[in-house]
């Protein structure tokens, strides 16, 4: 069946990135959801239409949040935030210095506190995984454009 969504304003053909480099910034958090709320209001996806593309775009942002925290508080900082927005998806990766893979907590206890970042990821995201780079690794995640 043929993808009949209409595009999302603000994005060409092919869609867009873009990247916000975070080494050494505070606040790295705070920036991080600034910089992909105003794409998401670029891209049409804020303020929503519907209650679904609103809450879709809330989750993206506590995706956002979430990623970036992880990779302060497990991997020696987040380097740089890139979203790839195309008419099918956006994509969130967040890059950082460290080769360490990210591992869910197990077992998982809702009840106990820590730990919770990578089964929201999880929960919220389409897709998510890890890949290595040269000088550390990026996290990602997919969420389908509502």
């Amino acid at each position: 069946m043929p993808d009949t969504r209409p595009p999302l304003g603000g994005l060409p053909e092919g869609g867009q990135i873009r990247r916000l480099a975070l080494i050494g910034t505070k606040g790295a958090v705070g920036r991080s959801r600034d910089f992909t709320r105003q794409a998401l209001h670029d891209w049409s996806w804020l303020p929503g239409v519907t209650d679904e593309q609103q809450e879709v775009a809330e989750d993206v942002l506590l995706l956002v949040s979430e990623l970036v925290t992880n990779a302060n508080l497990h991997a020696g900082g987040a380097v740089e935030l890139l979203l790839h927005g195309t008419k099918e998806r956006l994509r969130v990766e967040v890059s950082d210095d460290s080769l360490q893979q990210p591992v869910p907590r197990t077992p998982y206890q809702a009840s106990r506190p820590g730990g919770h970042g990578l089964h929201i990821i999880a929960r919220l995201s389409d897709a998510w995984g890890s890949e290595l780079r040269a000088t550390g690794k990026s996290v990602w995640i997919e969420v389908a454009t509502p």
